[in-house]
């Protein structure tokens, strides 16, 4: 099934999932606070290494043979204890992202994605939630990134919608619950 028109689908981005833009606007505040990734229920190590920025435009075909696009940044951590005693300042996570920025595009509203590894275990896929300040450190909170199912997600936000509208008093509509 093709979109009616039978143009690209341009995804857009889940809200519970953060941008590059975003992350960078949380940590501009904490800029000499330690930035500590949890991931698995743990923290990084402190001597983690931000190994790797990259940005992609991708085009695809889904389950419904609908054409999609969507931009996406990775950022590859490597979860090893080989950088000293504390975690990386946020200020400097912020300066290794500027200088990718200086050499590649990056789509300030591209989704997230950070592929964790520890040089042992294969990498993960994982998005993360909004910093938090938590004691003197500035967390952010990665979780796998699960696969879906794009028609169906349309399909159930569609229902959500319809629902809203049905449902709300200026409708004028009885509730359809």
């Amino acid at each position: 099934m093709l979109s009616p028109d039978n143009r690209k689908i341009t995804l857009a981005i889940d809200p519970s999932d953060l941008t590059i833009g975003d992350l960078l606007d949380a940590l501009a505040a904490y800029q000499d606070k330690p930035l500590v990734f949890r991931y698995d229920g743990r923290p990084v190590k402190p001597g983690y290494h931000v190994t790797e920025v990259k940005a992609g435009q991708f085009s695809a075909l889904d389950c419904g043979a609908n054409p999609e696009s969507w931009s996406e940044i990775f950022v590859q951590l490597w979860d090893v204890d080989e950088g000293g005693p504390v975690h990386m300042p946020a200020g400097r996570f912020a300066a290794i992202i500027r200088k990718v920025a200086d050499h590649v595009a990056l789509d300030q509203s591209a989704r997230l994605t950070f592929e964790v590894s520890d040089g042992i275990r294969p990498m993960e896929l994982h998005r993360s939630t909004q910093p938090r300040l938590v004691g003197g450190t500035v967390e952010v909170e990665l979780s796998p990134r699960p696969a879906s199912c794009k028609p169906r997600d349309r399909w159930l936000e569609e229902q959500k919608q319809a629902d809203a509208s049905c449902c709300s008093s200026a409708s004028g509509k009885a509730c359809c619950a």
